[in-house]
């Protein structure tokens, strides 16, 4: 907040990203006593309409009866002030946090458990983080491995990673009624790697050995695929016909590092050729992009995800090789070493696409709470993206809302 020669801005956004808060009491404070004004002075109240999203540093907590407001100091502080001052910065990253397909699996096994009755069978994790997996726990939800686990008859939900054509046929087999949530953007894979496998191409998957996106989409064509775990892997391929030859990729992986694959493989096979559009799905470019906008001024970057999840870690990947001097993965505040904060100015927060925006508020409030205040959200993409629900769901809940 306190920048050598620079204007000095808070404000907050009417956004879903950005919740109220009492950080922005302590700035008013301070500014009180050093300008000898009081708050209406010294803050003009302004529409946040009439300001340049890109530009904002948004400190959560400004709020006004009538709704939230962005206030602008029209003064300057010197280096001397800032330096004294000993300011400390947040660069919260957006977009962060949930995406499209994310949203989408956590609402259907919700929707589930209202519309059936617990207990709903989801199998394997829903989405890959552990609160939610234990919030969804708490509300009935019961996970599995394995659909041997799930009673004959029962309902099960097929998590948002997607699964091989195997266990649709395993579920109808103990008359289970499935629900598959797998995220649209998977589901587009797998319907690439159907199509070149009936032209009998050869498909190099590259992606995470064990994932469980490249065990489903592996399974669509066993015959046809073989994997591709990085750059490294790119030498060992082989292939019958290098005429007839695809890549196609998980969809959570680093942008850059698919990238070094493709172009080592294309050494190899110059007539390789490329999916029909990207499969390294919107929501993990656009985390990785502005990551890599902002590691590069980052003391630490925090990422906030489980370590299963692949574009969480990922992310801590991307950080460090984009500048950040150091980049931790945490599943909730209390996970963060004071340590790693010792001597910082600068701290990075972002998370992965299947956490809730609340976990990123508390490590906001932990960061707050050791002198972190300024908090500035830098915003390279605005996301609107949604999916429906799936449809033998949405059927059933028409039905239900028919006879209700």
């Amino acid at each position: 907040m306190l920048a050598p020669g620079r204007r000095l801005t808070c404000a907050t956004c009417p956004s879903t990203q950005t919740q109220p808060r009492r950080a922005i009491q302590a700035l008013i404070f301070w500014l009180t006593i050093r300008t000898g004004h009081g708050f209406s002075d010294v803050l003009r109240v302004t529409p946040a309409s009439e300001l340049t999203p890109l530009t904002l540093r948004t400190v959560p907590g400004v709020s006004a009866a009538a709704g939230r407001w962005t206030g602008t100091y029209d003064g300057r502080v010197s280096e001397a002030e800032a330096t004294r001052t000993g300011s400390k910065r947040v660069l919260l990253a957006k977009p962060r946090g949930y995406c499209a397909g994310v949203d989408r699996a956590v609402q259907t096994v919700e929707e589930a458990l209202k519309l059936y009755g617990a207990p709903i069978y989801v199998r394997k994790q829903i989405v890959h983080n552990r609160h939610v997996v234990r919030t969804l726990e708490a509300k009935g939800a019961i996970f599995v491995e394995e659909n041997e686990e799930v009673p004959e008859g029962a309902t099960v939900v097929f998590s948002a990673h997607g699964v091989a054509p195997e266990v649709h046929e395993q579920a109808r087999a103990r008359s289970l009624k499935s629900i598959d949530a797998t995220c649209p953007l998977v589901t587009k894979v797998h319907q690439e790697a159907k199509r070149f496998a009936a032209q009998d191409y050869d498909i190099l998957l590259i992606g995470h050995e064990g994932h469980e996106e490249v065990v489903g989409t592996s399974g669509e064509a066993p015959e046809h695929i073989q994997l591709v775990d990085g750059p490294e892997d790119a030498d060992q391929v082989t292939v019958r016909d290098p005429d007839k030859v695809v890549w196609l990729s998980q969809t959570t992986l680093s942008v850059d590092e698919t990238l070094e694959t493709v172009a080592r493989l294309k050494k190899r096979l110059p007539l390789l050729q490329s999916p029909p559009s990207d499969d390294i799905c919107y929501a993990t470019s656009n985390r990785q992009h502005v990551v890599k906008q902002i590691a590069p001024d980052c003391d630490v970057m925090i990422v906030v995800g489980s370590t299963n999840s692949s574009n969480s870690v990922r992310l801590v990947e991307v950080a460090l090789d984009a500048g950040a001097r150091a980049g931790h993965l945490v599943d909730f505040a209390r996970e963060i070493d004071d340590a790693w904060l010792d001597g910082a100015r600068t701290v990075g927060l972002t998370s992965g696409a299947s956490v809730p925006e609340e976990l990123v508020q508390e490590v906001l409030a932990h960061l707050a709470a050791r002198g972190f205040t300024d908090v500035e959200e830098v915003v390279t993409a605005d996301e609107r993206l949604t999916f429906s629900l799936p449809q033998e769901l949405k059927r059933d809940m028409r039905a239900a809302a028919a006879h209700g």
